[in-house]
């Protein structure tokens, strides 16, 4: 067994575009061979393109890119810039003499960070594109994870910075990888220790307050915004899978967040989790044993994604601490 990230899969390509105006951008994981693709949305507030089309029972069978982007829904506009760029390189499905870029997308709202008119567009998504490669990408306060944040049931004041992550595992000369952006309502836990390592903070901003257990006393004063969080992630493999197995793979990866995320997929999210097989290792796995990596490879991406995650602050900016920051306080 390995650690590595998204790109460690073999077919897959990983860019983001960060926007320097405010803290927000968009993440692709592009497929440029196509690969079999399937989604599962958890979270009740979900805002996506494409969705429907990675139904077993629709009739495409290869998706060319996945696009993860801030912005709240304005930021699927970001798709049409991965499209753009796809159709460019002559990539994408043959109907007729024109070739279509299949682009599934989800977006996460990060509108409480900065000027809300900034969001991710085209130009972003084509960006995003451009700086795709094999190496591992970047982790923390950029692209779709730029202006994420968590622990939110008590206000964005007492919240704490998120970000976006990635990690692989391999077993049996299969790989695994996630990429998650972590912009939860919900605390960040680590399951080997079961501490709140980010998340919703006393009021005199010192400490954790693990949210879940207070809501559980009784308190009174959790009141999330609606609609304003949700956690996304990509799982990839070098298997090969069915669309109906990538549907499913995309299922037990939730579980991943559900270790990690407390709580988790609730109204106040839109909790979406895209799978791509690219087929690269030519080996048909157990799909029981895929699922378990994908869950594992999740849950160690949402780790890494607040760990790497810097702290918040500037000029008409929220000032919010990252789990670093309160790292001494933990130990």
């Amino acid at each position: 067994m390995s650690q590595g990230s998204i790109t460690s899969v073999a077919g897959l390509l990983c860019g983001h575009f960060t926007d320097s105006r405010r803290p927000t951008g968009c993440t692709v994981v592009l497929a440029p061979e196509g690969a079999v693709a399937g989604v599962d949305v958890r979270g009740a507030a979900p805002g996506t393109r494409e969705t429907e089309l990675l139904s077993p029972l629709n009739t495409v069978e290869k998706v060319h890119a996945v696009l993860l982007a801030g912005g709240s829904a304005f930021g699927l506009d970001a798709a049409g810039g991965v499209m753009r760029w796809l159709e460019e390189r002559g990539i994408g499905v043959l109907i007729g003499s024109v070739r279509v870029p299949i682009v599934p997308a989800a977006i996460l709202f990060d509108l409480f960070t900065g000027d809300p008119r900034i969001r991710p567009d085209a130009a972003a998504g084509h960006a995003a594109c451009d700086a795709a490669s094999a190496a591992t990408p970047a982790e923390g306060n950029v692209g779709a994870g730029a202006g994420a944040v968590v622990g939110k049931m008590f206000g964005i004041e007492r919240a704490m910075k998120g970000g976006i992550g990635s990690a692989s595992i391999t077993v049996g000369g299969i790989t695994v990888g996630a990429i998650v952006a972590v912009n939860a309502i919900g605390d960040i836990i680590d399951p080997a220790s079961g501490r709140v390592v980010a998340g919703a903070r006393s009021a005199d901003g010192r400490r954790m307050v693990n949210a879940a257990q207070a809501m559980l006393r009784g308190d009174t004063t959790a009141q999330p915004e609606p609609a304003a969080s949700t956690t996304l992630g990509v799982i990839g493999t070098d298997a090969v899978l069915t669309k109906a197995q990538a549907n499913k793979l995309a299922q037990m990866a939730h579980d991943g967040l559900a270790r990690c995320i407390n709580p988790v997929h609730t109204t106040s999210d839109g909790d979406t989790i895209f799978a791509l097989a690219t087929g690269r290792s030519a080996r048909e796995a157990n799909l029981t044993l895929l699922g378990t990596m994908a869950a594992e490879a999740t849950a160690l991406a949402v780790l890494r994604a607040v760990w790497a995650a810097e702290r918040l602050h500037g000029p008409g900016l929220p000032t919010l601490p990252c789990a670093r920051d309160l790292a001494p306080a933990l130990a």
